[in-house]
């Protein structure tokens, strides 16, 4: 995390966060991550799958296959993602879901904080 120090007090100056989506299509999932890279609203996506999700929609209990993305973001791009995963996805009603991250590799935030400024 990219910090700074001040009376011996440590100061956040970028915040970051992982989100997380799932789709039922490996193919879809894979088209998201290239389209949030691309747009720089993220600056990695992990693909894992498949995966089993089990979830009540419309009144019935579904147990269906599903692959998750997880987004390395800085957090002032959240708000466009969001907007993003929902034009772009195939679901009604996409999951979104941000995780703060507490801290990790200095050299990594940094990249995900460059990697996700508008070109």
């Amino acid at each position: 995390m990219c910090n700074s120090e001040l009376n011996g007090e440590v100061y956040v100056q970028e915040s970051y966060c992982a989100v997380v989506t799932t789709t039922d299509r490996a193919e879809e999932a894979e088209e998201l991550g290239r389209g949030i890279v691309e747009a720089r609203l993220g600056a990695c996506v992990q693909i894992v799958g498949p995966i089993r999700s089990i979830y009540r929609w419309e009144g019935e209990v579904h147990n269906d296959q599903e692959w998750q993305c997880w987004i390395k973001t800085s957090t002032d791009r959240l708000d466009a993602l969001t907007e993003y995963l929902k034009k772009n996805h195939s679901y009604d009603v996409p999951e979104v879901v941000a995780l703060p991250i507490v801290g990790g590799n200095t050299d990594y935030l940094s990249w995900v904080n460059t990697e996700t400024r508008p070109g």
